[in-house]
Parts: structure tokens; C-alpha cells; sequence
């Protein structure tokens, strides 16, 4: 009895993490239909690329805390912005999922959510839909959500999988300031981390970046 019993428990596990696997992979499917910012591609090396990209539209806030912590409260900060904490009363598609906002307008979300240490505290961005300009975006009803037009910047970028804790994006960092250097590329600001995926996605099927602007 005992060896049926678990027999019977290993098949349900491994029943349940088919599901979950499937899971990730049909979320994961609809991630990748979320807007990204368009670049071009200056350089690539593996896993290093120097991009362009064009003037962007973000909506930030400024948050404290750890880098999990602090990313925790920027998203639902944001999240609050684009899915109706704004001052137009407006329904329009959501690009992922395709969705009707029933009072307040819905803004699309995009990837990735970008998060940036600055004295002590962080930044938070997400980067707004193409469509969209500084003058047709809503007002967000919040005034810790701030709207910025973001010049057109050149990235040193190392693309990575996994988790991405404060160990792994330090080491990161410093992999990406070696690159950077070796290719005689010069910084102009702060690393940033860039998160691609939902946290219900499974750690080895996560899309991470850190990003150095570097001087064209």
C-alpha cells in the first residue's frame, strides 16, 4: 500500500508540474506579443548588443526599498496608471490580453518594466505604447506616477536568464562595465535592469537585461 501510495504521489507531481510547465509556456506565448520599444541593432557579440533607440515616452515613479521590494511597489504603482488610474473616461483595446476598459481607459502594457537605482532609492519605468505621445497620454490620477519623454539613447546591453536577484544583477553589471570597456565604449549613466516576463514564469525561461547608456 505504501508503494502505491507513492507511486500515486510521484504521478501526481509530476502531473502537476506538466501543468504548471504548460502554463508558463502558453503565458510565456502571450508575453511575446506585448509591445516592445523598437532599436536597431548596432552591435552584437552573444550576448552583448549596443542598441539605438529612438525618443520613448515612460511613465515612472520613484520608490525605496530593496530591489525586490522597491520593484514590487513601482509595478503596482504603474500597473494602477495603465490599467485605469487615469483622468480620461475612455475604453480602448488592450494589445495583451485584448480586453475593453469599461470606465477609465486602459493603456497597453509593454515590456520590460525597467528598474534603476538612484541615491539610495529606485526608478521604476514602464515604457509606453508607440500610439501613444506626451500629449495624447491620460493624466495619471496618482501624482507619484510621473510621465517623461526620454531622448533617443544608445544601450550597451547583456541579455540573461534566471532570476534576477541583487547578487546576479551585480555580477551582471560588472560583466556588462568589462564589455563596455572592451569595446571602447563609453557610459553615460546608470545601469538599469530590464524584465521581460511575469513572475509566474519559470526562472529558466525568464528575459533579463542590464542596460548602460553609452555615449554614441
Amino acid at each position: 500500500m505504501a508503494k502505491a501510495g507513492t507511486r500515486g504521489l510521484i504521478a501526481t507531481l509530476k502531473t502537476t508540474a506538466l501543468a504548471v510547465m504548460l502554463g508558463a509556456t502558453l503565458f510565456g506565448t502571450q508575453a511575446m506579443a506585448v509591445e516592445e520599444p523598437a532599436y536597431k541593432a548596432v552591435l552584437q557579440k552573444g550576448a552583448f548588443e549596443v542598441r539605438d533607440y529612438p525618443a520613448l515616452v515612460v511613465a515612472e515613479v520613484t520608490v525605496s526599498g530593496d530591489q525586490k521590494e522597491a520593484a514590487g511597489k513601482g509595478f503596482r504603482l504603474l500597473a494602477g496608471y495603465i490599467f485605469g488610474g487615469n483622468t480620461r473616461r475612455q475604453s480602448i483595446a488592450m494589445t495583451a490580453p485584448v480586453a475593453q476598459a469599461p470606465a477609465s481607459e486602459k493603456i497597453a502594457m509593454t515590456a520590460p518594466v525597467t528598474q534603476i537605482q538612484t541615491a539610495g532609492e529606485w526608478v521604476v519605468r514602464f515604457t509606453m505604447p508607440s500610439a501613444y505621445s506626451m500629449a495624447t497620454l491620460p493624466k495619471p490620477n496618482d501624482p507619484k506616477v510621473q510621465l517623461r519623454a526620454l531622448p533617443p539613447t544608445r544601450f550597451a546591453v547583456l541579455k540573461f536568464s534566471g532570476l534576477a536577484g541583487k547578487d546576479d544583477v551585480a555580477a551582471r553589471t560588472v560583466e556588462l562595465e568589462k564589455l563596455v570597456r572592451a569595446n571602447q565604449l563609453r557610459p553615460v549613466g546608470p545601469a538599469s535592469l530590464a524584465q521581460y516576463d511575469p513572475p509566474w514564469t519559470l526562472w529558466f525561461m525568464r528575459r533579463n537585461e542590464v542596460m548602460l547608456p553609452v555615449a554614441p
